[in-house]
């Protein structure tokens, strides 16, 4: 291939990858939590809020625990109690991005999963930053909403600022 072909082939493979991501819907990006390059999710199942019950732990906040909107308000609620900053919005941008709210989404390809963690729950969290970043008064589960949505938070703002910041995978 001479050298002006490479970048017009690459060109056109780029053009082709965007094009079959956007036609299957799956232009969702993991996000890893951890300080290293983030890497591309796999697609969500639904766009729509998944009910199902919150696993484990009373957070003691308000709203309803069953389902994605309710979820959002309990983490925003322990996120003021421990002065973890991000909005209402950040956060459900953000869970939309990552796991199109499926509780149980689960990353199973990207490099951390090659490694053992895959990346898992509403903000695709791999166990260990949600070790670290655990909040007092959630869930000891990476998969519980409430527990993954606080930790996720807790971790973006001592990297980021807030949840609000984040914009893409991270």
């Amino acid at each position: 291939m001479t050298a002006i072909t490479a970048p017009r082939s690459l060109a056109r493979l780029r053009a082709l990858a965007l094009t079959g991501l956007a036609t299957t819907g799956a232009a969702a990006a993991a996000l890893t939590l951890v300080p290293a390059p983030a890497h591309a999710a796999e697609a969500p199942r639904s766009a729509h809020s998944v009910a199902a019950p919150s696993r484990g732990g009373d957070s003691g906040a308000a709203g309803s625990a069953g389902n994605l909107d309710g979820w959002i308000k309990q983490s925003l609620t322990i996120m003021k109690k421990k002065g973890i900053p991000g909005s209402y919005e950040g956060l459900r941008r953000n869970i939309m991005r990552e796991s199109g709210g499926n509780p149980n989404a689960q990353n199973n390809w990207d490099v951390n999963a090659q490694k053992g963690t895959p990346s898992k729950g509403l903000l695709q969290v791999i166990e260990p930053t949600f070790n670290a970043y655990h909040v007092d008064g959630t869930a000891k589960s990476v998969t519980d909403p409430v527990a993954n949505i606080t930790a996720a938070a807790n971790y973006a703002a001592d990297r980021y600022g807030s949840i609000d910041n984040v914009n893409s995978a991270y």
